[in-house]
């Protein structure tokens, strides 16, 4: 193993802080562990609940269905469901077992007036606050930049815990992510201990396996991944976006089952991983070639991730689906060369396709994103991409990984604050 220790671990750090089980939606269910913890640190049930969010936050809960409420969508949902739980010790799962009596307890309050809604605006992407009251009481909860980094907690005017953030550095409560780049992720999936990531990456397989299977076997969405299967064959490039597109279509509708995040959402984890996964079985690649083209297309995807940030108006699914073209190349013996022209060529391509929050249709900009990345492969398989100066692409892959970065980060601001006034009929 050539990499620095530091570097090596720094790397091992990064995919157990990404590479989380999560329980539906990644925003609703931020919104319902800030509002348990408000419930929590207030003691009582409350009365009245003041959430304020973001305008990412409001996009990416607006029309998801929140898992186990009896297909209950929206904020409202969410801030009752966290609140009838009361318990956020399980974070991103803390969902798992809403009870037929606290479904319609739940029902019962998306009847009443107790739930106020306000927007942040200006402010950082990722960004929520609860504010809960029962009689003359009250706790407050902060949410910011990623989905469980609580920046304050407050009650009856004493601050109980605070720590502070910058709007604009997305990635300060992260570990170190300035040691990411294309050739160290390539030397580190070629020489990491797989003991050292198996946990997580058996958790990855497992979990969004089965949504997957879920997905292709319901009646989820408008059933994309069997739609795909009956007109476009039972075939490996098929299914590479079949269970895909099957496993975000259960998720977003409901499916109570778990799957493993990367970035802070559950597509990006199945967009990730399930075409690496479904590509090694179908060729019969063993267990360890697999995982170690799961960790360079996990870690590829966090790397764009980390000069987007969570929320924005650039859509994940390309850059997860960048990430699993890169695994597939890996899979494939591909040099780091081609895995770099397998990057370039996916960004080339499908960069700019916007997030328009979060629903069925994340499925179809997954087999699109994925489409493009099986594409880009094939062309770098045979020594094929797009020279530097080709719109967004520079001279080298970092450049244009940077590139992504900026157009998504500052080049589409205006456009998220028009996606977002389109959504809710402004």
């Amino acid at each position: 193993m050539n990499l620095d220790k530091v570097i090596y671990e720094g790397y091992i750090d990064i995919l157990k802080q990404e590479l989380v089980p999560a329980l539906g939606c990644t925003e609703p269910i931020a919104i319902a562990y800030a509002a348990a913890k408000s419930r929590e640190v207030l003691g009582n049930f409350p009365d009245k609940v003041i959430i304020k969010c973001s305008g990412n936050i409001i996009k990416n809960a607006k029309s998801v269905i929140v898992p186990n409420t009896g297909n209950l969508k929206g904020i409202k949902a969410s801030v009752y469901a966290g609140l009838i739980v009361g318990d956020s010790s399980k974070e991103m799962q803390l969902l798992n077992n809403l009870t037929d009596s606290d479904i319609e307890k739940i029902k019962d309050l998306m009847n009443t007036d107790m739930c106020e809604i306000e927007m942040i605006k200006n402010d950082a992407n990722l960004h929520i606050i609860v504010e809960a009251k029962f009689k003359d009481e009250y706790s407050l909860v902060e949410i910011v930049h990623t989905h469980v980094n609580i920046t304050k907690i407050e009650k009856n005017g004493e601050v109980l815990f605070e720590k502070s953030f910058t709007k604009e550095n997305f990635n300060e409560s992260l570990s170190d992510r300035n040691i990411l780049n294309v050739k160290d992720i390539y030397e580190f999936a070629n020489s990491v201990n797989l003991e050292d990531v198996k946990e997580f990456l058996d958790n990855q397989v497992e979990y969004n396996l089965a949504i997957a299977n879920e997905g292709l076997k319901s009646n989820y969405g408008i059933n994309l991944g069997n739609m795909l299967m009956e007109c476009f064959g039972d075939n490996i490039i098929t299914k590479v976006r079949a269970y895909a597109a099957a496993g975000s279509e259960a998720r977003m509708s409901g499916c109570s089952l778990p799957v493993v995040t990367n970035s802070g959402s559950g597509n990006q984890g199945m967009a990730t991983s399930l075409p690496v996964i479904i590509y090694a079985q179908e060729k019969g690649y063993d267990k360890e070639k697999m995982y170690r083209a799961l960790v360079l297309a996990n870690l590829i995807t966090i790397h764009q991730k980390t000069n987007l940030g969570r929320l924005s108006a650039y859509c994940g699914a390309v850059n997860a689906a960048c990430g699993s073209g890169a695994g597939l190349t890996y899979l494939e013996d591909g040099s780091l060369e081609q895995i770099e022209k397998t990057i370039t060529n996916t960004l080339a391509n499908v960069s700019g396709i916007v997030c328009d929050g979060a629903k069925a249709s994340c499925a179809a900009k997954i087999a699109s994103s994925l489409d493009a990345a099986i594409m880009a492969h094939f062309l770098a398989m045979k020594g094929n991409a797009y020279e530097a100066e080709t719109g967004i692409v520079k001279e080298t892959v970092e450049n244009t990984i940077s590139a992504m970065g900026r157009l998504g980060r500052e080049g589409m601001k205006e456009t998220d604050v028009e996606i977002l006034k389109i959504m809710l009929n402004k």
